[in-house]
């Protein structure tokens, strides 16, 4: 069967906000209901390396949007997304919490690259009720993960340490022999 591209009407922005994400695309998708306008495909996300996406995920600006059913094995051919530990509730406007957005970034040869994946889940009753909790969509780009220069260890140890940290943490006060003073 020939995949269908659907053609969009001149002007058309894709620029959805994190609670549209959840409640207008995914909650629809995991309930089996059709969403308008049907632009973002099913894809095994964690199988398709980032640069690849343009050929088969729905791309707005630099960002490219996909569906995807949640897996803990994220291994692709050349690499594999690495969660960062960071996450972030989404709440709705009238301040009801509807899902959460974790971080992932691809790692390749060991080190992280400069891809980053947000991975959208569902926290609402009425798809954890049905069991459709089990649909993620994701927001993949190219970019920096935040303005800091945080830097995400591809080891299984974790998150290495930026200059700052390494510095703030010498300095965590546990010498006995160190005393504060101020001036009189």
């Amino acid at each position: 069967m020939a995949e269908v591209k659907m053609v969009l009407p001149p002007g058309f922005q894709f620029d959805p906000t994190d609670e549209e994400l959840i409640v207008s695309f995914l909650n629809r998708r995991a309930a089996n209901l059709p969403c308008y306008p049907n632009i973002i495909p099913d894809l095994d996300s964690y199988t398709a390396h980032p640069w690849g996406l343009h050929e088969r995920a729905f791309r707005s600006k630099t960002e490219w949007y996909f569906f995807s059913e949640l897996k803990q094995n994220r291994a692709t051919e050349k690499g594999f997304w690495k969660e960062t530990g960071l996450s972030e509730a989404i709440f709705t406007s009238n301040g009801d919490e509807v899902g959460i957005k974790n971080f992932l970034v691809f790692c390749g040869d060991g080190v992280h690259t400069n891809w980053i994946m947000e991975e959208y889940r569902s926290t609402t009753s009425q798809t954890q009720l049905r069991g459709l909790n089990e649909w993620v969509i994701c927001r993949v780009r190219e970019g920096k993960l935040f303005d800091c220069e945080e830097k995400i260890s591809c080891d299984d140890d974790g998150v290495e340490l930026s200059y700052l940290d390494e510095v703030f943490f010498s300095m965590d006060g546990n010498d006995q022999d160190d005393e504060i003073t101020f001036p009189t």
